[in-house]
């Protein structure tokens, strides 16, 4: 700030009092009769006050606004470069913050953001990059070993196989990936029809028998005869076939998994158990998250995406997730769902209601 800009407003203002309060003390005094040097004396006092004025305004001025603000341009100049380990301390304890510290704590808060969403990109392309390259890489060795002549053939028939296997594994990849990506940027909009969820639980479990049985696995299933829902049917085959595999997948042999649906007046309600490995606290905050596979003993059967979508197309449907689970001893998810979706639906399905 301009030296002279505070300097000469401080000088006049001094003049003026000066001014005035001769005009006042005239009455009583003859001030005209003020010897030279002495006017001179009272000018120069005021310019020595105006200097230390203007002094101590500048220093409060650099100290309390100009050096604070240099610090934060200089910190948003690193952001905007892509470095978002910046922090700006308030200036002032809790208890005497003003708006600049208020303002600091919000960038901190937003960098501190920006960092962990560039943190999950790098994540996502470096799991996306590993996850393609597995079954790339299988397809590739098993191509290689087909085209010896010395390979038998019960050896030609295990490679086609898990040539068949790792295809698969890549084409489910892709085809979650595109799932989730149009889901996230709500370029897929629930198509909604009234349908009986009983009925659509059923066929999901259907599918399913073949695997739980090679497992030994007891499936219990508790459902109501009929319950109506208004949704899309499509998009909730999604949430019912995720849950699903992944009870069976992590039940080991002789194990139990136990489907359970309930409807409320305005709700419906659908566990799905399992007494699988189950979860600790640290895994079951990141259970939603893409690619987290906290179990990776199973990490070949899936690609943790699915859990992903799950969350997603609740959202989109206005439902809640709860999970609940014992390390040793199992995991439950719970869903719950509104009957009838609500007009402004695709809106509301941006608010996160998960619990863990």
């Amino acid at each position: 700030m301009n030296v002279l800009f505070i300097f000469f407003p401080t000088l006049l203002f001094f003049y003026l009092i000066t001014t005035a309060q001769f005009f006042i003390l005239g009455e009583y005094l003859d001030y005209q009769n003020i010897a030279a040097i002495h006017m001179v004396l009272v000018i120069g006092f005021w310019f020595l006050c105006a200097s230390v004025f203007t002094y101590l305004t500048l220093r409060q001025i650099n100290y309390r606004y100009e050096k604070p603000m240099k610090a934060f341009a200089k910190a948003t100049n690193q952001v905007a470069n892509g470095d978002f380990s910046v922090y700006v301390p308030p200036l002032h304890t809790a208890d005497k913050m003003d708006y600049l510290d208020y303002m600091f704590l919000d960038f901190n808060k937003m960098v501190e953001e920006l960092g962990s969403i560039e943190t999950l990109k790098t994540d996502f392309i470096s799991n996306v990059s590993h996850e393609i390259k597995t079954p790339i890489a299988v397809i590739q060795n098993y191509s290689e070993f087909l085209q010896k002549e010395s390979v038998s053939e019960e050896q030609r028939l295990e490679y086609a196989k898990s040539i068949e296997e790792a295809s698969k594994r890549l084409s489910n990849l892709i085809t979650n990936i595109l799932k989730l990506n149009k889901l996230e940027n709500q370029k897929i909009k629930p198509e909604v029809f009234e349908y009986d969820i009983c009925r659509q639980l059923s066929d999901c479990v259907i599918q399913f028998v073949d695997v739980w049985e090679q497992k030994n696995i007891e499936f219990d299933a508790d459902l109501e005869d009929r319950a109506i829902i208004r949704a899309d049917e499509t998009l909730l085959e999604l949430v019912w076939n995720n849950l699903l595999s992944n009870a069976i997948k992590f039940t080991e042999q002789g194990g139990t998994v136990t489907l359970k649906q309930s409807s409320t007046e305005d709700s419906i309600i659908v566990t799905v158990t399992d007494t699988g490995c189950g979860m600790d606290e640290d895994s079951m905050k990141h259970i939603f998250d893409k690619f987290y596979q906290g179990d990776t003993s199973h990490s070949k059967e899936g690609n943790g995406l699915g859990l992903a979508l799950t969350l997603r197309v609740l959202q989109l449907h206005e439902g809640t997730i709860k999970v609940s689970s014992i390390p040793g001893k199992g995991t439950t998810f719970t869903v719950t769902l509104p009957v009838f979706l609500s007009d402004n639906g695709e809106d509301e399905s941006l608010q996160e209601d998960i619990y863990l």
